[in-house]
């Protein structure tokens, strides 16, 4: 199994098209944002343009099912779909930095590229959260705290699944091989997946509270529009 996912994933064929499929995905992401949903500002757009860039067609339609003003009805599954993304747009950012500083510039062993990535989408993730909780007016102690609770089982699931695939697939390899970026892709996805239910539970337990449903979002923007009208 794992052969043949290596076998498969080493080529830059295999590479290329994949950045062709993201540009696709991350161009109808944009334009959707632009014309259908502009309601979606700074954060959450960040988030999405994030989300669609690591996981590419996979990405879009975690946008498409659970980040549209368009979708049908909100549920407790879709919500657990926004907060992962959001999860995963900083998590996925640390996991990139630390691969390319440990193993791209100081080539390091396996173990310690494990741990220093683990530690640095972890802090991502963290300050993701608790960045806009500050700005926000909440005490810092409480932000930093709140950000804890709700982010680290999340963090924790997403990024044990996505290095642990890493190192199964790719252990020893380096940038200038195509199995590196194919298995860099393929972990994230994989931690994007695993960390989901966690996120569901922790919205059914009350731990987090998911982020806003965006057909409230366009309602308030539209109310204010009128308000000013």
């Amino acid at each position: 199994m794992a052969e043949a996912v290596r076998a498969f994933l080493d080529s830059w064929l295999v590479i290329s098209a994949w950045a062709v499929i993201v540009a696709v995905a991350l161009a109808v992401l944009i334009a959707d944002l632009r014309q259908r949903n502009p309601e979606i500002m700074g954060l959450m757009r960040a988030v999405w343009m994030l989300t669609v860039l690591y996981s590419g067609p996979l990405g879009l339609a975690v946008y498409w099912l659970s980040g549209r003003k368009q979708i049908p009805f909100d549920s407790i599954w879709r919500r657990g779909w926004r907060s992962v993304s959001h999860c995963y747009s900083g998590c996925g950012a640390g996991e990139i930095v630390g691969v390319l500083i440990t193993v791209g510039l100081l080539a390091l062993a396996p173990w310690i590229v494990a741990i220093t990535t683990f530690a640095l989408a972890y802090l991502f993730g963290y300050a993701l959260t608790a960045g806009p909780l500050i700005q926000e007016g909440l005490p810092v102690g409480r932000a930093l705290w709140d950000a804890f609770t709700s982010e680290t089982a999340s963090i924790f699931v997403m990024e044990v699944v996505a290095i642990s695939v890493d190192l199964w697939l790719a252990p020893n390899a380096t940038l200038g091989q195509p199995l590196f970026w194919g298995s860099l892709v393929l972990s994230l996805a994989c931690g994007l997946i695993a960390a989901w239910p966690v996120n569901v539970l922790l919205i059914r337990l009350g731990v987090k509270s998911g982020m806003h449903d965006p057909r409230e979002m366009a309602a308030h923007m539209h109310g204010q529009a009128s308000a000013s009208a």
